[in-house]
């Protein structure tokens, strides 16, 4: 009969166990996502959505509305995973439809360590911030592009019936 020795050390995982993060799933309403990953991932599904749907409008005006449809869809459902980051009931989302009032879902801090809605998401990388930084600063610098020279021509053509 084999006695325990009641001195030996203990064999139980004790030590700092690594912490538990939730998967990222896009095109799910279930989970969380995070501030940066929120700005990248809605404005950088919307510019391919649009960027395809604008090819296949060319083909056929109708698929133009479902373009505007897939896009709507997305988004729902990234802010639904962004309501449930800072623990809040999913029906949130229908703030995206309110001006300004959406932008609480850009600057709200997610829940610390796990919540209601599952563990948290996982940490950033370099190039989620970097691409969740850096798309807003392009999609700003491209309406700039389009909306400066438009300005000039309005102003210019102002000008110029004032003239006459």
């Amino acid at each position: 009969m084999a006695t325990v020795n009641p001195y030996r050390s203990p064999t139980a995982a004790v030590g700092d166990q690594a912490d538990e993060y939730g998967e990222i799933h896009v095109f799910s309403p279930s989970g969380r996502i995070g501030r940066i990953r929120y700005i990248g991932y809605s404005i950088g599904l919307a510019l391919v959505i649009g960027f395809i749907g604008g090819i296949l409008t060319a083909v056929a005006k109708p698929l133009g509305l479902l373009t505007g449809i897939a896009i709507l869809v997305v988004q729902t459902i990234l802010t639904i995973q962004r309501c449930h980051d800072f623990n809040a009931n999913g029906w949130l989302c229908l703030l995206m439809f309110v001006p300004l009032a959406n932008l609480i879902f850009w600057f709200l801090p997610g829940t610390d360590g796990s919540n209601r809605y599952g563990p948290p998401p996982p940490p950033n990388s370099a190039l989620v911030i970097v691409v969740g930084l850096v798309v807003p600063l392009l999609l700003v610098a491209v309406m700039a592009a389009i909306a400066i020279p438009a300005y000039q021509s309005y102003v210019e053509r102002a000008r110029a019936a004032q003239q006459r």
